[in-house]
């Protein structure tokens, strides 16, 4: 091969994260062997002994990756020939094909990222209920089109976003699902005539089940697809809240301060106060969403039976992994840190008319008058103190449109009906931002977080006995 064609198409540089799965894969690819009488105790015994040693040097960072050997497959499997001998170390391969084996070793190590993803968006929406369960009665605008629509509090708001994670970790735990699948066995694209046991050597890793029929095994890239499309929904939503700090962190607004530790100041402008954490996770939601945009075109023209565009499969995942794990733990650390300017957003609040529903509502309910009707007198009131530059602070105004409209009432109910707090404490429906009603989404929506958490602990788990359990198998070979 040219040394311009060499160096174009290694993988090293990508494979080099799965050294410690494609050793694992190894091993129970060996011991199945031996379990089927493929090759013998004593092969197993020599094979054993030298992916050990393998895994031992990359544990401790001696082991060497050769760019000449062109992927991570032949690196390992080198490295237990040359320790072993030809006769031994060339048995290894016996039954299985690169085919199968890439995706053996993407699978085991996109299945942890997996759940390391998962326990890190577990802690953020802990860190986000923490912040709501300090905030149930603290009033915030809330906005629709960019303008202030009705008065929330920060606890409501707080606990959206952890509503829409939560069907983030349910994204996650169902890539999780199609990627728990084993495809070792699949050979290179029609299985094998030695009689394999596929079922043992998923158990061996820790798979939820083999991955059947062997022609799709090798052509499927699906699985990483699931996994970006699910980060990438983690990131977008991510990219909301960080709009929503980078906005609100402003001098116009002024309704939160980040902490110094998530953001940077100025080269030349010494008062700058910038919010990199939110405007980065921004610029990087961009890039994973181009990340499942690169791996869909390379997949889409792709016929069944492996070929060679599936090896730039792999660089968008880790890229995306990379970019949603650095996210949330940097945003965890901005939400916990976050200080709330529960004075300034009242203000807000105040100087608006936030509260015209209110007062459209306690019409309705309070003198019986027709919505629409209801909407229109408060949209002329609006508009009379709007053009006035005056608010419902202006209670002469106030009691004066309602007259004309016929209600007769006082300003001591008026002041009652257009306070801000008063008015989300009366928004009781499910759902609604009453301190009632946020209390018990932030009790629901901590169980579905604990829920989360433990589903992927006692994955791990199972996980964690099934590397020991091979541990336990490759002693009892190699003594």
């Amino acid at each position: 091969m040219a040394a311009a064609m060499a160096a174009y198409t290694e993988s090293l540089s990508v494979d080099s994260r799965m050294v410690a799965e494609d050793i694992w894969g190894s091993q129970a690819h060996a011991i199945m062997l031996c379990r089927q009488g493929i090759i013998s105790a004593e092969d197993l015994r020599h094979i054993l002994t030298w992916l050990e040693r393998a895994r031992a040097d990359h544990e401790s960072g001696a082991f060497q990756l050769k760019p000449e050997l062109e992927d991570v497959h032949m690196n390992v499997e080198r490295y237990v020939t040359e320790g072993a001998g030809a006769v031994f170390g060339g048995r290894l391969h016996t039954a299985r094909s690169r085919n199968d084996q890439v995706l053996t070793d993407c699978r085991l190590y996109v299945r942890a990222r997996l759940m390391e993803t998962e326990q890190a968006l577990v802690g953020l929406a802990r860190t986000m209920l923490g912040r709501a369960a300090e905030h149930i009665e603290t009033v915030m605008p809330g906005y629709t089109h960019s303008q202030h629509a009705q008065p929330i509090t920060v606890g409501f708001w707080a606990t959206a976003h952890v509503s829409a994670w939560l069907r983030d970790l349910r994204r996650l735990r169902a890539a999780y699902e199609i990627v728990n699948l084993c495809p070792l066995g699949a050979c290179a694209v029609a299985g094998t005539d030695l009689p394999i046991d596929r079922a043992l050597t998923a158990e061996l890793m820790g798979f939820g089940s083999v991955q059947d029929h062997a022609l799709d095994v090798t052509s499927s890239r699906d699985f990483l697809v699931e996994s970006l499309s699910a980060l990438t929904m983690v990131m977008v939503g991510l990219s909301r809240l960080s709009e929503e700090l980078v906005w609100w962190s402003s001098h116009e607004f002024r309704m939160v301060e980040l902490d110094d530790a998530y953001t940077s100041g100025s080269s030349i402008m010494p008062q700058k106060k910038n919010p990199d954490c939110a405007e980065l996770t921004r610029g990087k939601a961009g890039r994973v969403i181009g990340d499942l945009m690169a791996l869909l075109t390379v997949t889409k023209s792709v016929s069944f039976g492996y070929s060679r565009d599936l090896q730039e499969d792999k660089p968008p995942v880790w890229a995306a992994f990379d970019q949603t794990l650095g996210a949330l733990a940097t945003l965890t650390g901005a939400v916990g840190t976050l200080r709330v300017k529960a004075e300034r957003m009242r203000a807000l609040v105040d100087g608006n008319f936030a509260v015209a529903t209110q007062l459209a509502n306690w019409l309705v309910a309070a003198h019986g008058v027709p919505f629409r009707h209801a909407h229109e007198i408060v949209g002329s009131l609006v508009g009379t103190l709007s053009r006035a530059e005056r608010t419902f602070a202006d209670t002469s105004t106030v009691l004066a449109a309602l007259g004309e409209a016929g209600i007769a009432t006082d300003a001591a109910t008026v002041a009652d009906v257009l306070d801000p707090l008063a008015g989300v404490r009366r928004q009781t429906s499910q759902g609604g931002p009453s301190p009632a009603e946020v209390t018990r989404m932030i009790a629901a929506l901590g169980a579905g977080v604990d829920a989360a958490e433990q589903d992927v602990a006692h994955r791990a788990a199972e996980v964690d006995a099934a590397r020991e359990r091979l541990r336990g198998e490759v002693a009892a070979a190699v003594d």
